[in-house]
């Protein structure tokens, strides 16, 4: 039987130690296929390259794994490795990351990590993005490494309901046993910018963003941000359907439509 083909992408570029990891991982169970951007494009979103040409180079990085560094965003990567280098072939399972730094509640949507499995969905194939709750370069990823085999193997079993992601978060390594895997919400929340004003040695003005998180909700405890807290893998299912269903409901009641 052949093995399920699983592609492989991420927002902190192909050089990054989260896409070494889950690339290690993903061979165990599957034929690998990466393209992943040739530089970092944490926070890029869903962008996508309209005004500019795409440049793909075949890396060496991975051994024999057939690998490309893009030019462009994670989900410019999705498409081309869907349309173009994988044309005619069925994607089995993408995975997204692993990211350096969370993707939970809100960052959800700056997330290139996100964006990538999203476009997935969006292309109909089973998609995952992984993220772990530590920023540093050096960061600890084998803690992840049986639970991205274990999610990977459910996906490629089960599937996902059509136009959905996963959006997976580890908590960051440490002394404490992982409790467990949590399905849960996003977390309602937003971040707080704060903008350092600074100046170049011409006396140009310059800003820095920075900021912090807010969490609205403090006290719930079905949601991403709490199963982090506590030591749990949350487990989030997304959909690029952005229609607020109750909203429409409510206008429906007016004389907004002529």
């Amino acid at each position: 039987m052949a093995k399920p083909l699983i592609l492989v992408t991420n927002d902190d570029g192909i050089t990054s130690k989260g896409i070494k990891v889950l690339i290690e991982e993903m061979s165990k169970i599957g034929e690998v296929y990466v393209m992943a951007p040739d530089s970092p494009n944490s926070g890029m979103g869903h962008a996508i390259t309209v005004d500019s040409t795409l440049h793909i180079k075949k890396s060496p990085i991975f051994g024999e794994i057939e690998s490309f560094e893009c030019s462009g965003t994670p989900a410019d990567c999705v498409k081309m490795a869907k349309h173009e280098f994988l044309k005619g072939r069925k994607i089995d399972l993408l995975v997204s990351g692993i990211n350096h730094g969370l993707n939970s509640s809100i960052s959800v949507i700056y997330s290139g990590t996100m964006s990538a499995a999203i476009e997935g969905a969006i292309e109909g194939i089973p998609s995952v993005g992984f993220s772990l709750d530590d920023f540093r370069y050096d960061a600890d990823f084998e803690h992840t490494r049986p639970y991205l085999k274990q999610i990977a193997e459910f996906v490629l079993k089960n599937g996902v309901p059509k136009g959905t992601a996963l959006n997976v978060n580890f908590p960051k390594n440490s002394d404490v046993k992982i409790k467990g895997i949590k399905l849960c919400r996003q977390t309602n929340g937003y971040w707080q910018e704060e903008f350092d004003a600074r100046k170049d040695p011409h006396g140009r003005p310059y800003y820095w963003m920075g900021g912090h998180f807010v969490n609205r909700e403090p006290e719930s405890n079905d949601n991403d941000i709490w199963a982090l807290e506590n030591n749990y893998i949350s487990v989030v299912p997304c959909h690029y359907d952005l229609t607020s269903y109750a909203a429409l409901e409510e206008l429906s009641k007016t004389d907004i439509e002529s």
